[in-house]
């Protein structure tokens, strides 16, 4: 059974308490790494400067304290390997829905089942529906 590392460990204390009993279940069955919990405000603009948010501070969800946001992939990270991040954001998606944890996930921003519809894919990106 995979455990998360320090630093994964650290990021996800930052987050909600129901992210962090999502992703304590899924860690589990899923060896994964936690990039980014809460963002402060020089992160959360550098993000999107990169294109790596559409969302300037403070309209993310990762600027809430607790975090209502998190980027986990799966572990060993692989950019390359894509449909590697859909299953594992399929496997997330599951293991929410059988603990009544709602959430959103950057591969599938309109909870609609189809991938190919987003305009802005973040695949590492989990949040809570409000």
């Amino acid at each position: 059974m995979a455990s998360f590392g320090t630093k994964s460990a650290q990021n996800l204390l930052t987050c909600d308490i129901e992210l962090q009993t999502l992703f304590n279940e899924v860690v589990k069955h899923f060896d994964c790494s936690v990039l980014c919990g809460h963002r402060a405000e020089e992160e959360q603009n550098e993000a999107f400067r990169n294109n790596g948010s559409t969302l300037k501070w403070p309209d993310s969800k990762h600027n809430r304290k607790p975090s209502k946001a998190v980027d986990v992939v799966p572990y060993p990270i692989d950019w390359e390997k894509l449909n590697r991040f859909y299953y594992f954001g399929g496997f997330v998606k599951g293991i929410a829905d059988k603990l009544g944890i709602k959430i959103r996930w950057g591969g599938d921003w309109d909870n609609d089942t189809l991938t190919e519809d987003q305009k802005f894919k973040d695949l590492p990106h989990f949040e809570l529906i409000d």
